[in-house]
């Protein structure tokens, strides 16, 4: 089993690796065109929606993914094919009348997310959002047939997917650039813009959705027909699941409008936070699908009482390896936002006011990275157990709280006026989602330790304080070296800032957690070892 995860896991990290350099490159090209200005602004707003559901629907360890995965993992090759027949057939009409509303209500929805917005950006977003409606469709197919192809153990195309969206959008901002130059940024060329983000998003989703078609048919899952068979067995598994896990995953969405409902009244937030949240999600979308995806199927098949004793073992070694991989990686966001984003952004029409605008959002993300991966981690297990309802009450109770920190940590606006003596701007939404995240991790593992009789918690606390420790003295070696060296401001002088402090923080980590005997980090390090002395 052991083997098997690691070649997993190495099949995942190279496909997701492809698929966020993809995603960074797309982004340089947006900030390099659009900067913070109205068309990337407004596009922030039309996404929401539909980028909500290719997220909560089509994405890698979203409901759909995961629930596919835990049924059709125990079921065989033929009886696969007709449950997702039935769910494409099911899924397809609900979604169909899904894009139907937001092609309607688009004005009222996008008022709805973002009140604040001037008139004029308001009728870009909402052009933007009738473009990108078709995507409500597809990203139910995206998610059905993604799961249903790590069932049958095929990882590279559903890792190498999102690849497909961000040459979509490099390609349609390139052939805009062409035609208008550098007056691509201009107020009065916005609405083109606009259209073109959309437009070229929606293609990408549909190339997603059809890389995955041939690799359907050599797997003998695809069946082209419509199926309403929903009394069958595994079809009512996978709705046990994938229900409640919609729910919840959808709740922890609606997180997102509230952010930027609030968000709205800050000039520039939606596309700063857009851009400081492709700093974070390109390498915890490689970690955590690196080490999520293999452990899924993993926990799906130690439910049984005998092999309890392995599944709490899975499930300390999913903790343990998230802390050691967000705790060093969030204390180097801390050390060295500043040079990231300047690094990564400040060029064009991205200039230095929108880059202390990301600093000042990456560094709260850094802030929250263990609580990001550690929650999904422990969701995945609750799905394994067949329950998605206690992650879907978490949720809820979540969105009340992250309204409440969103209002209190932006000053507590009012129609009176602030209401609160403190206002962290920006990144008091991120610092909201990071107290919501690290409260529903606890009350997951608090609940996990009750279903499953007793886990070793202090045991496992010990040992994230002592990884917390080493990431602290990494975090503060970087900075101190970014900080007091004479860096060169070109991007090579700007690129060595980053890459030497980053390298000298991570392997001080990695030393540290070898010298406090923190198995998993012990593990790294042999492997990484191994492949160095091969070489």
């Amino acid at each position: 089993m052991a083997g098997s995860l690691k070649r997993i896991a190495l099949v995942v990290t190279v496909g997701t690796l492809f698929s966020k350099f993809g995603g960074l490159v797309r982004q340089l090209v947006i900030a390099a065109a659009f900067g913070v200005g109205a068309a990337y602004d407004a596009y922030n707003y039309a996404y929401v929606l539909p980028g909500f559901l290719l997220i909560l629907l089509g994405g890698i360890n979203g409901p759909f993914h995961s629930a596919m995965v835990s049924v059709l993992s125990r079921r065989p090759r033929n009886e696969g094919a007709h449950i997702l027949a039935t769910l494409n057939t099911t899924v397809s009409a609900l979604l169909l009348a899904v894009t139907v509303v937001l092609v309607l209500a688009a004005g009222p929805l996008i008022t709805l997310v973002g009140p604040g917005l001037p008139p004029e950006l308001h009728r870009i977003a909402v052009v933007q959002l009738q473009v990108m409606a078709p995507m409500a469709l597809l990203a139910g197919l995206i998610g059905l047939g993604f799961g249903s192809l790590n069932a049958a153990d095929e990882f590279w195309i559903p890792a190498i997917s999102p690849l497909m969206s961000s040459l979509a959008l490099i390609v349609g901002v390139g052939l805009l650039w062409w035609q208008l130059g550098s007056a691509i940024a201009l107020p009065e060329h916005a609405l083109w813009g606009g259209v073109v983000l959309a437009l070229a998003t929606l293609v990408g989703a549909g190339l997603q959705w059809l890389l995955q078609l041939p690799a359907l048919i050599r797997q003998r899952l695809a069946r082209f027909k419509l199926s309403w068979d929903w009394r069958h067995p595994g079809v009512q598994e996978v709705w046990q699941v994938m229900g409640p896990a919609t729910l919840s995953s959808g709740m922890l969405q609606i997180n997102v409008f509230t952010d930027l409902f609030f968000a709205s009244g800050i000039l520039g937030a939606a596309a700063g936070l857009g851009y400081a949240n492709l700093l974070v999600q390109t390498p915890l979308g490689l970690i955590s699908n690196a080490l999520l995806v293999p452990l899924l199927p993993t926990f799906s098949r130690l439910t049984a009482p005998e092999d309890r004793p392995q599944l709490i073992a899975r499930i300390r070694q999913g903790l343990m390896l998230s802390t050691a991989s967000m705790l060093p990686l969030g204390a180097l966001f801390l050390a060295l936002a500043a040079p990231i984003v300047a690094l990564v952004y400040e060029r064009g029409a991205f200039d230095a006011q929108a880059a202390q605008l990301v600093t000042g959002l990456l560094m709260a993300y850094g802030i929250g990275m263990p609580a990001y991966l550690g929650r999904d981690v422990l969701v995945r297990v609750f799905y394994a157990l067949g329950d998605g309802t206690t992650p879907f009450r978490l949720s809820m109770a979540g969105i009340g709280l992250n309204v409440l920190f969103d209002w209190a940590l932006v000053g507590g606006p009012s129609p009176w006026g602030p209401q609160l003596p403190f206002n962290f701007g920006a990144p008091g939404l991120v610092l909201a989602t990071v107290l919501i995240n690290a409260l529903t991790c606890l009350a997951l593992l608090l609940l996990l330790q009750q279903r499953l009789g007793g886990l070793p918690l202090r045991s496992w606390g010990y040992d994230a304080l002592r990884l917390t420790a080493a990431a602290a003295l990494a975090g503060v070696v970087a900075w101190g070296l970014s900080a007091t060296v004479h860096w060169p401001s070109s991007l090579i002088g700007r690129g060595l800032q980053v890459a030497l402090s980053a390298g000298v923080g991570g392997v001080l980590f990695a030393l540290c957690g070898q010298a406090l005997g923190i198995a998993e980090v012990v593990e790294i390090n042999q492997v990484v070892a191994r492949r160095i002395t091969r070489r």
